[in-house]
Protein backbone atom coordinates (compact mmCIF):
# COMPACT_ATOMS: atom_id res chain seq x y z
CA UNK A 1 0.00 0.00 0.00
CA UNK A 2 1.28 3.58 -1.05
CA UNK A 3 1.84 6.29 1.33
CA UNK A 4 1.58 9.96 0.86
CA UNK A 5 5.40 10.16 0.54
CA UNK A 6 5.48 7.15 -2.53
CA UNK A 7 2.71 9.21 -3.99
CA UNK A 8 4.75 12.71 -4.12
CA UNK A 9 7.89 11.01 -5.35
CA UNK A 10 5.60 9.39 -7.76
CA UNK A 11 3.83 12.55 -9.07
CA UNK A 12 7.30 14.74 -9.24
CA UNK A 13 8.64 12.01 -11.14
CA UNK A 14 5.65 12.03 -13.26
CA UNK A 15 5.72 15.66 -14.12
CA UNK A 16 9.34 15.58 -14.95
CA UNK A 17 10.99 16.96 -11.66
CA UNK A 18 14.24 16.47 -11.55
CA UNK A 19 14.96 17.35 -7.84
CA UNK A 20 13.30 18.41 -4.58
CA UNK A 21 14.84 22.64 -5.76
CA UNK A 22 12.99 21.78 -8.73
CA UNK A 23 9.65 21.01 -6.86
CA UNK A 24 10.51 23.56 -4.63
CA UNK A 25 10.77 26.06 -7.20
CA UNK A 26 7.68 25.38 -8.99
CA UNK A 27 5.16 25.12 -6.00
CA UNK A 28 6.75 27.35 -3.40
CA UNK A 29 6.92 24.64 -0.83
CA UNK A 30 10.30 24.86 1.07
CA UNK A 31 13.15 22.12 0.05
CA UNK A 32 13.19 21.00 3.29
CA UNK A 33 9.80 20.94 3.67
CA UNK A 34 9.34 18.47 0.52
CA UNK A 35 12.76 16.51 2.01
CA UNK A 36 10.45 15.78 5.49
CA UNK A 37 7.63 14.54 3.30
CA UNK A 38 9.47 12.30 1.04
CA UNK A 39 12.08 10.52 3.81
CA UNK A 40 8.72 10.61 6.07
CA UNK A 41 10.57 12.01 8.34
CA UNK A 42 7.51 13.82 10.13
CA UNK A 43 4.23 13.25 10.41
CA UNK A 44 1.17 13.55 8.24
CA UNK A 45 1.95 17.24 5.90
CA UNK A 46 -0.49 19.88 6.37
CA UNK A 47 -3.33 19.95 3.41
CA UNK A 48 -2.36 23.04 2.01
CA UNK A 49 1.11 22.04 1.52
CA UNK A 50 0.24 19.02 -0.51
CA UNK A 51 -2.39 21.08 -2.17
CA UNK A 52 0.36 23.43 -3.58
CA UNK A 53 2.71 20.35 -4.71
CA UNK A 54 -0.83 18.62 -6.33
CA UNK A 55 -1.06 21.73 -8.30
CA UNK A 56 2.57 21.99 -9.30
CA UNK A 57 2.39 18.73 -11.01
CA UNK A 58 -0.92 18.67 -11.81
CA UNK A 59 -2.01 15.72 -10.03
CA UNK A 60 -5.72 15.72 -7.58
CA UNK A 61 -5.24 16.72 -4.25
CA UNK A 62 -7.71 13.72 -2.93
CA UNK A 63 -5.23 11.03 -4.86
CA UNK A 64 -2.27 12.52 -2.76
CA UNK A 65 -3.74 12.40 0.20
CA UNK A 66 -5.05 9.61 -0.12
CA UNK A 67 -4.55 7.39 -3.04
CA UNK A 68 -8.56 7.67 -4.06
CA UNK A 69 -10.36 9.02 -7.31
CA UNK A 70 -8.40 9.83 -10.78
CA UNK A 71 -4.96 10.82 -10.31
CA UNK A 72 -4.51 13.32 -12.74
CA UNK A 73 -6.80 16.50 -12.46
CA UNK A 74 -7.09 16.36 -16.13
CA UNK A 75 -9.68 13.61 -15.01
CA UNK A 76 -11.86 15.69 -13.13
CA UNK A 77 -13.59 16.74 -16.19
CA UNK A 78 -17.21 15.89 -16.82
CA UNK A 79 -18.27 13.78 -14.17
CA UNK A 80 -19.58 13.40 -10.88
CA UNK A 81 -16.65 13.09 -8.59
CA UNK A 82 -18.01 10.93 -5.59
CA UNK A 83 -15.23 11.44 -2.63
CA UNK A 84 -15.56 7.53 -1.73
CA UNK A 85 -17.64 6.65 -4.91
CA UNK A 86 -17.34 4.10 -7.65
CA UNK A 87 -16.82 6.04 -10.60
CA UNK A 88 -19.49 4.73 -13.22
CA UNK A 89 -20.75 5.59 -16.78
CA UNK A 90 -22.75 9.16 -16.64
CA UNK A 91 -26.95 8.27 -17.07
CA UNK A 92 -29.17 11.31 -17.62
CA UNK A 93 -32.62 10.03 -16.35
CA UNK A 94 -36.19 10.95 -17.34
CA UNK A 95 -37.99 13.03 -15.33
CA UNK A 96 -40.16 10.36 -14.14
CA UNK A 97 -37.27 7.53 -13.79
CA UNK A 98 -37.32 6.45 -9.98
CA UNK A 99 -34.23 5.15 -9.93
CA UNK A 100 -32.67 8.23 -9.11
CA UNK A 101 -33.06 10.64 -6.42
CA UNK A 102 -34.08 14.39 -6.73
CA UNK A 103 -31.95 16.42 -5.02
CA UNK A 104 -32.47 20.33 -4.60
CA UNK A 105 -30.00 22.59 -5.76
CA UNK A 106 -30.86 25.75 -3.31
CA UNK A 107 -29.25 29.04 -2.30
CA UNK A 108 -27.69 28.89 2.07
CA UNK A 109 -29.28 31.50 3.97
CA UNK A 110 -27.50 31.89 7.17
CA UNK A 111 -26.56 34.08 10.13
CA UNK A 112 -23.74 34.88 11.92
CA UNK A 113 -23.39 32.03 15.16
CA UNK A 114 -26.64 30.23 14.41
CA UNK A 115 -26.27 26.62 13.66
CA UNK A 116 -29.32 26.53 11.63
CA UNK A 117 -30.00 27.78 7.98
CA UNK A 118 -32.99 28.43 5.31
CA UNK A 119 -32.72 27.09 1.65
CA UNK A 120 -33.83 28.89 -1.45
CA UNK A 121 -34.55 27.45 -4.50
CA UNK A 122 -32.12 28.41 -7.57
CA UNK A 123 -33.88 30.02 -10.30
CA UNK A 124 -37.39 30.01 -11.37
CA UNK A 125 -37.41 25.81 -12.30
CA UNK A 126 -36.90 23.93 -9.19
CA UNK A 127 -33.25 23.19 -10.22
CA UNK A 128 -32.28 19.47 -9.14
CA UNK A 129 -29.65 16.82 -9.01
CA UNK A 130 -30.27 13.71 -9.73
CA UNK A 131 -29.00 10.68 -7.94
CA UNK A 132 -28.90 7.02 -8.34
CA UNK A 133 -30.53 5.83 -5.39
CA UNK A 134 -28.41 2.92 -5.08
CA UNK A 135 -25.93 5.01 -4.27
CA UNK A 136 -27.80 6.58 -1.45
CA UNK A 137 -28.73 3.10 0.24
CA UNK A 138 -25.18 1.58 -0.20
CA UNK A 139 -24.06 4.53 1.78
CA UNK A 140 -26.80 5.11 4.18
CA UNK A 141 -27.78 8.65 3.01
CA UNK A 142 -31.30 9.70 3.16
CA UNK A 143 -32.53 12.49 0.36
CA UNK A 144 -34.55 14.37 2.56
CA UNK A 145 -30.97 15.41 4.70
CA UNK A 146 -29.31 16.21 1.07
CA UNK A 147 -28.82 19.65 -0.25
CA UNK A 148 -26.83 20.42 -3.45
CA UNK A 149 -25.05 24.51 -3.69
CA UNK A 150 -23.23 26.11 -6.19
CA UNK A 151 -19.34 26.47 -5.44
CA UNK A 152 -18.23 30.73 -5.89
CA UNK A 153 -14.71 32.17 -6.76
CA UNK A 154 -11.36 30.33 -6.86
CA UNK A 155 -10.28 28.86 -3.35
CA UNK A 156 -10.93 25.72 -3.60
CA UNK A 157 -9.15 25.22 -7.27
CA UNK A 158 -8.11 22.90 -8.43
CA UNK A 159 -10.45 20.84 -7.13
CA UNK A 160 -13.66 22.57 -7.39
CA UNK A 161 -13.83 25.74 -9.57
CA UNK A 162 -16.42 28.63 -9.38
CA UNK A 163 -19.67 27.04 -10.64
CA UNK A 164 -19.30 23.96 -9.67
CA UNK A 165 -21.62 21.88 -7.94
CA UNK A 166 -21.54 19.97 -4.50
CA UNK A 167 -23.68 17.77 -2.63
CA UNK A 168 -23.70 18.30 1.15
CA UNK A 169 -24.72 16.12 3.86
CA UNK A 170 -26.44 17.90 6.29
CA UNK A 171 -27.26 15.23 8.63
CA UNK A 172 -23.18 14.75 8.86
CA UNK A 173 -21.74 17.53 10.55
CA UNK A 174 -18.69 15.64 12.66
CA UNK A 175 -15.32 17.17 11.26
CA UNK A 176 -12.66 14.83 9.35
CA UNK A 177 -9.59 15.33 8.85
CA UNK A 178 -9.25 15.85 4.93
CA UNK A 179 -12.62 16.31 4.39
CA UNK A 180 -14.70 18.91 2.81
CA UNK A 181 -17.20 20.71 4.50
CA UNK A 182 -20.08 23.63 3.89
CA UNK A 183 -19.40 26.00 6.60
CA UNK A 184 -21.52 29.09 8.54
CA UNK A 185 -18.05 30.90 8.94
CA UNK A 186 -19.64 34.20 10.27
CA UNK A 187 -23.22 34.18 8.66
CA UNK A 188 -21.27 33.47 5.26
CA UNK A 189 -21.39 30.12 3.49
CA UNK A 190 -18.09 28.53 2.36
CA UNK A 191 -17.13 25.20 0.80
CA UNK A 192 -13.83 24.22 2.50
CA UNK A 193 -11.18 21.07 3.51
CA UNK A 194 -11.00 20.44 6.94
CA UNK A 195 -7.77 20.03 8.55
CA UNK A 196 -6.58 18.92 12.48
CA UNK A 197 -3.54 20.73 13.50
CA UNK A 198 -2.03 21.98 16.71
CA UNK A 199 -5.35 20.80 18.19
CA UNK A 200 -7.44 22.95 16.18
CA UNK A 201 -9.61 22.27 13.50
CA UNK A 202 -8.83 24.72 10.35
CA UNK A 203 -10.43 25.55 7.43
CA UNK A 204 -7.95 24.85 4.57
CA UNK A 205 -8.40 26.10 0.79
CA UNK A 206 -7.33 23.75 -1.81
CA UNK A 207 -5.88 27.04 -4.00
CA UNK A 208 -2.31 27.07 -3.39
CA UNK A 209 -2.22 30.25 -3.59
CA UNK A 210 -2.18 30.64 0.25
CA UNK A 211 -1.66 33.94 0.70
CA UNK A 212 -4.98 34.91 -0.84
CA UNK A 213 -6.37 32.11 0.77
CA UNK A 214 -4.83 31.62 3.93
CA UNK A 215 -6.30 28.62 6.26
CA UNK A 216 -8.77 29.92 9.12
CA UNK A 217 -9.24 28.30 12.74
CA UNK A 218 -12.67 26.77 12.84
CA UNK A 219 -14.20 27.04 16.18
CA UNK A 220 -17.20 28.67 18.78
CA UNK A 221 -19.98 30.23 17.09
CA UNK A 222 -18.13 31.51 14.19
CA UNK A 223 -17.43 28.64 12.39
CA UNK A 224 -20.69 26.10 12.12
CA UNK A 225 -20.71 23.14 9.95
CA UNK A 226 -23.53 22.58 7.72
CA UNK A 227 -22.91 19.33 6.49
CA UNK A 228 -20.11 17.02 4.99
CA UNK A 229 -19.68 17.16 0.73
CA UNK A 230 -20.54 13.70 -0.63
CA UNK A 231 -20.44 14.83 -3.95
CA UNK A 232 -18.24 17.02 -5.99
CA UNK A 233 -19.76 17.27 -9.82
CA UNK A 234 -17.85 19.74 -12.27
CA UNK A 235 -17.72 20.33 -15.98
CA UNK A 236 -14.23 21.52 -15.98
CA UNK A 237 -12.25 20.21 -18.99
Amino acid sequence: MTTTSDRVLEAMRDAGFSSQTALARASGVPQPTINRIVNKVAGTPETTTLAKIAFACQVSLQWLLDGSGPKSIHDLNAMVLAIDSDFKRVVVPEPSDERFAKIRKVTLRLSAGIMGFRTEECGDDDETISIDLRWLEKRGYRKEYLIAIDIKGQSMEPSLFDGDTVVINTADKTPVDGAVFAVNYEGEAVVKRMSRDAGHWWLTSDNPDQRRFPRKVCGGIECLVVGKVVQMISEQI
